[in-house]
């Protein structure tokens, strides 16, 4: 699939995706991309978020395409049990955070534990990195697993954000390329 063929949803994680983080700066590369906004980032509601989720995929006039980040990625895979004949055909998941077993995740993230471990009604893929403060690398594997999504270690990345130092993040735009040839 083209990215030219499909309406591309940015989900931003806890916080929102601020100035020069890469989720804006792909925001700004691709033209039919948008972000899923949410009324409250800092002490969000999973059903909110959720609702927003869905509206905007059910609100899309061509085949969807996700790119989300951090808790956004919890979002979606609540919101991927809604899903039935969707038009998603496609979610780069980034960062997942393990609001479940790990400690140092925002107390925040806690209304959307627990973590669904349904396979999505679409392809994806989730990149990791080895040194992400909210998520190990074998919880991340076990998310991947239980979604059905290929598995990408992004190496000693942090949470790959703007404080890990992914302000443009040409490696993951290379894997997000690698996920569209695909579908």
């Amino acid at each position: 699939m083209r990215i030219s063929e499909a309406d591309i949803l940015i989900l931003p994680g806890l916080g929102n995706s601020g100035y020069g983080h890469w989720q804006r700066r792909w925001g700004e590369r691709l033209p039919n991309a948008r972000f899923v906004d949410q009324d409250e980032w800092d002490e969000p509601q999973l059903e909110d978020w959720v609702d927003a989720i869905h509206r905007e995929i059910l609100m899309a006039t061509r085949p969807v395409i996700v790119i989300a980040h951090s808790l956004a990625v919890i979002a979606l895979a609540h919101t991927a049990q809604r899903l039935v004949d969707t038009k998603v055909r496609g979610a780069f998941l980034v960062s997942a955070p393990d609001i479940e077993m790990n400690r140092d995740v925002p107390r925040e993230t806690a209304p959307f534990a627990p973590i669904p471990r349904d396979p999505f009604p679409f392809p994806s893929m989730l990149v990791a990195s080895a040194t992400d403060p909210y998520c190990s690398l074998e919880r991340a594997a076990e998310f991947a697993s239980c979604w059905g999504s290929d598995f990408h270690v992004a190496g000693d990345a942090g949470h790959i954000n703007l404080q890990s130092g992914h302000g443009p993040w040409p490696e993951g735009l290379l894997m997000f390329t690698r996920l569209m040839q695909r579908l």
